[in-house]
């Protein structure tokens, strides 16, 4: 009995270790890096974008409101130009994760094609350091309530992007994160630049 109770608390203690270990490390996961570009470097690339595309990079890495209704007419306005639309929270990983292929991609690809954000069931304080930690040349709509989310049929999952054509319709829905920079780069030249 007195074996068992030492070996028990012994056990308890490995555990207690272990958990200060990960904790200590920052949750055992390795730390996602921000892949963003130089403001110069950035400005260098969108020189000359068309006033649509250039009102986006205008508003680049703004929380914006106004729900469904400013969503939609956004995207009325970019009629002519395909979208990519970027589902993401301060609070997932995966998104995380993800996020510097979309700092470069949205600055590769940002003369031609539209990239928005809709940051989804978050609070504006951790949304605001998240894109403080990885900034994006595009906007991102807030929707605490996926009410956007809704409309794009994007209320699933986390990370979620959506391709819209030239014409406004949806070709594709890409649900959870891109592992890759070159896997995301493959999915906007395939959806919206054929």
């Amino acid at each position: 009995m007195r074996i068992r109770r030492r070996l028990t608390a012994l056990a308890g203690l490995l555990v207690a270790l272990a958990l200060a270990v990960v904790i200590a490390s920052g949750g055992g996961t390795p730390t996602t890096r921000s892949a963003a570009l130089s403001p110069r470097s950035v400005a260098a690339a969108f020189k000359g974008s068309p006033a649509a595309l250039a009102s986006l990079h205008a508003q680049g890495n703004q929380l914006l409101s106004g729900g469904p209704a400013a969503f939609h007419a956004r995207l009325a306005g970019l009629r002519g130009y395909p979208v990519v639309v970027n589902k993401w929270a301060s609070w997932c990983g995966p998104c995380q994760t993800e996020f510097p292929a979309y700092q470069r991609a949205s600055v590769k690809y940002g003369r031609e094609v539209a990239f928005i954000g809709i940051d989804g069931k978050d609070n504006d304080a951790s949304a605001a350091a998240f894109l403080r930690r990885f900034p994006v040349s595009y906007p991102s709509y807030v929707d605490p309530h996926e009410s956007i989310a809704r409309t794009i049929q994007a209320a699933i999952y986390y990370p979620q992007t959506v391709y819209i054509d030239r014409q406004g319709k949806q070709v594709y829905d890409h649900a959870g994160p891109y592992e890759t920079a070159a896997a995301l780069e493959q999915d906007i030249r395939r959806y919206v630049l054929r």
